[in-house]
């Protein structure tokens, strides 16, 4: 079915679970420290540009200092496994993604968590379609001539992703499947590191989500956008399927987690002071434009924690679809 071969949200979750939680104004006694915010990625992705936009955002609204603290390696898997071991007292939280706990159960074998009992569901941010992009001297001017020269010189294109797991893996790994291209897979601790070699023209090209400003500062070329529609960042960059590569549809999710077992009362408090901050029009501008997020504040923490046990499952055809392959 064509739903299985693209990384995007299902619309298939009960209306309830779509109202936003009522919780007190403030919990009492929370926060009366800072917040430490874990990326599991290196800084200068999707996910630490997301994660410090929220942390700026809700330090100013908690009245504490929210930090973000990078834990790269593995696919996202080794910060956050380490992240589930933490006391669950609203003081440590992970910025989660569809690479950690979706797609790594099925691409790591010593994975170090349980995607869904270790944590609480706290707070859905949004996705980002993956975007191709190329250095701005490439040679490449548009997606087909890529595409061509990857089916008719196997293994002479390389790629970097964020590591094994990561969307960038995903959705270069289904771009050779549906469009045949063959090319080198060069793994990183983050796409903050793969864009750097990637402008520097150690890469040739990348499948990204988070490299929208280096786009629009010119220093990258986006040639196609894996979404089923053009993206409001990059409205005259044609989608996959405008060039004949329907099930070419790629993206990664994001959210905000705690570890398992944390209160009620600071989960839904949290879930409103996040929701609140996505629903500022400066912050939608700001990620919608900048980033490339798709968002759809107001999701409560129930609807995310359902959300995700179907993220789940519908990964395991995802991965098969893709071809990628197990570590």
């Amino acid at each position: 079915m064509r739903h299985a071969k693209h990384f995007a949200i299902s619309a298939s979750f009960s209306v309830a679970l779509l109202i936003p939680s009522v919780s007190s104004a403030q919990v009492p006694g929370y926060p009366e420290r800072p917040i430490k915010l874990v990326v599991p990625w290196a800084a200068g992705g999707a996910t630490d540009a997301l994660s410090r936009i929220i942390a700026q955002k809700l330090g100013a609204r908690i009245k504490q200092a929210v930090v973000v603290d990078n834990r790269a390696g593995a696919g996202g898997t080794i910060g956050t496994a380490a992240f589930v071991r933490e006391k669950p007292d609203g003081y440590t939280l992970l910025m989660a993604t569809s690479s950690t706990n979706a797609a790594g159960p099925y691409l790591y074998s010593k994975l170090g968590f349980d995607p869904v009992k270790d944590f609480t569901p706290v707070a859905y941010v949004g996705l980002i379609p993956n975007v191709l992009e190329v250095p701005k001297t490439s040679r490449f001017k548009s997606a087909k001539e890529l595409i061509d020269e990857g089916k008719k010189k196997p293994g002479t294109l390389n790629y970097g992703t964020a590591g094994s797991g990561s969307s960038q893996h995903l959705a270069a790994s289904l771009l050779k499947r549906v469009a045949g291209v063959d090319a080198v897979h060069v793994p990183y601790k983050g796409s903050g590191p793969a864009i750097s070699d990637l402008m520097a023209g150690q890469l040739d090209f990348i499948l990204d989500t988070g490299s929208l400003p280096q786009v629009k500062a010119g220093s990258l070329r986006a040639l196609a956008v894996a979404s089923e529609r053009r993206i409001a960042a990059l409205p005259d960059v044609p989608t996959f399927a405008e060039l004949g590569y329907k099930d070419m549809l790629a993206s990664a999710w994001y959210g905000v987690l705690a570890p398992a077992k944390l209160p009620t009362p600071i989960q839904e408090f949290l879930n409103r002071e996040i929701n609140a901050i996505l629903a500022d029009p400066e912050v939608k501008k700001q990620m919608e434009q900048s980033l490339g997020v798709v968002m759809s504040p107001g999701r409560n923490a129930p609807w995310f924690g359902e959300f995700m046990r179907t993220e789940l499952v519908k990964y395991a055809e995802i991965i098969r679809v893709s071809g990628a392959k197990m570590e």
